[in-house]
């Protein structure tokens, strides 16, 4: 990781290495802006962080320096006590540049390394080592235990011209993304173009022309675009399905196929990402924190809205009737068996109903889907609500030792979309016949999805 020494506070690494300790570079000479200088800076006598009376008698101090005028008499003065001001106030910006400096030389647990430098990327003078590096050098001179000095190039003789200048690196930019490949993919490009117009492509005269073989990755291409266009493909039924993928059994059967015959990856989604955060902090706030696997990570079904109205989420949670009560589990993993498929998937969380039951909640940070869209999702709620169902009686059977069994009258599974603060919980949903069928089928078969999907819907408040 490259980054600044600021946005290291708090981090620690194995090793550390602290480049740059030049004159001029670290601590820096350049003048930073004062409120003498620039409206955008506050006066000290308004800063809750300004030296206190008595504090600021020479030398540095912990706090900014204040320029007191009470004993001012003249402009001579004025101007005096202004440079006297001005200097404390660099001295006070090199006392932060030290504790900067600390806080990058402790953000090792075993190894550092720090350097310097004589000459930049510009300029004529050497830079040579800033008073923090020589001090450091002299510290590990008198005291060997503390370190090992690798290096300690000689000041460079006056009038030596900066090598970084004399020969600088020079690349064409911007770069050519093909490189050497260029040619061949032109020439894969007229084909595929050529193939289109439906005219016939010249062949390459032999292989010899094209030893990267192009020409019969593009005959590929074209081909498999061709059976694309074919209807009534075969793909055999994995043995292990994603709950999400049980949804598009149900929905897009043919769309399921084609990413089973050709598995690609996903586009990266930054709505995934902040379900993924939100989802997170859940975690956290309910008390557990569970590895999950890949294609178990929470927010990918994240529709809709600004990715980073992150904070709004949170409070709109905590004004839910959710926020209030107490889950028995949180992000639980399961594995179930419909018509011989194992179906995979993880449960956002499940609260413990009054009547002994119990409500299967599926966190949804993006907005509210369409009715036609709700019914078929329900698939997802139906799912989680027999796998919980057979969780809990596995349990029972291990305490008991005896065959047992839960009811799917007595669970109970919901959506609650975050930021409109609804919950919604589909009537009627599919049970383990009909989501058996719907497997066995391949899909040619949908599952029964409710009539009314709104179902039973709460404000949350």
């Amino acid at each position: 990781q490259v980054l600044t020494v600021h946005s290291a506070k708090g981090l620690e690494w194995q090793v550390v290495a602290v480049p740059h300790v030049s004159s001029g570079v670290f601590p820096s000479t350049t003048g930073a802006a004062t409120w003498l200088g620039s409206v955008a800076e506050l006066p000290p006598q308004l800063r809750g962080d300004r030296a206190l009376p008595g504090e600021q008698t020479g030398g540095s101090t912990d706090g900014v320096p204040v320029l007191e005028l009470d004993d001012i008499y003249d402009r001579k003065m004025l101007e005096n006590r202004i440079d006297l001001h001005k200097g404390a106030l660099k001295d006070r910006k090199l006392d932060e540049d030290r504790r900067l400096f600390y806080v990058a030389l402790t953000r090792t647990e075993r190894a550092l390394f720090v350097s310097g430098h004589h000459w930049a990327d510009s300029g004529s003078e050497p830079k040579g080592p800033s008073p923090f590096l020589t001090e450091l050098h002299e510290l590990v001179g008198a005291r060997p235990e503390l370190g090992t000095i690798d290096e300690w190039a000689p000041a460079p003789e006056a009038g030596t011209p900066n090598p970084m200048t004399e020969t600088p690196r020079s690349a064409t930019w911007p770069g050519d993304p093909l490189g050497a490949r260029r040619p061949a993919v032109e020439r894969g490009a007229a084909l595929v173009l050529a193939a289109l117009d439906g005219g016939e492509p010249d062949p390459p005269a032999n292989y010899e022309d094209d030893p990267d073989e192009w020409a019969a990755d593009v005959d590929a291409l074209l081909a498999e675009r061709e059976q694309r266009a074919e209807h009534g493909a075969e793909v055999m039924l994995p043995a292990q399905l994603s709950v999400s993928q049980l949804v598009d059994l149900a929905t897009d059967p043919d769309a399921l196929a084609a990413r089973l015959r050709r598995p690609l990856p996903f586009r990266p989604n930054p709505l995934a990402r902040r379900g993924t955060a939100f989802h997170a902090w859940l975690e956290r706030r309910f008390g557990a924190t569970r590895l999950l696997d890949l294609d178990e990570l929470p927010g990918a079904d994240d529709e809709g809205g600004d990715e980073s109205d992150f904070d709004r989420l949170q409070e709109a949670f905590l004004r839910s009737q959710w926020a209030a009560r107490n889950p028995v589990e949180v992000e639980v993993p399961f594995e179930t068996s419909l018509a011989g498929t194992m179906i995979r998937g993880r449960i956002d969380a499940v609260f413990e109903d009054t009547d002994g039951g119990w409500t299967v909640i599926d966190w949804k940070t993006g907005a509210e889907p369409d009715v036609e869209k709700l019914a078929s999702v329900g698939l997802q709620l139906a799912a989680y609500r027999l796998a919980w169902a057979q969780l809990m009686a596995a349990r029972t059977s291990r305490i008991t030792g005896r065959p047992a069994e839960v009811r799917l009258d007595k669970v109970r599974a919901a959506f609650h979309y975050v930021r409109t603060g609804r919950t919604v919980a589909p009537e009627d949903l599919p049970g383990a016949e009909e989501l058996d069928r719907l497997v066995r089928t391949a899909g040619a078969e949908k599952a029964e999805v409710p009539d009314s999907p709104d179902g039973e819907a709460t404000d949350g408040g």
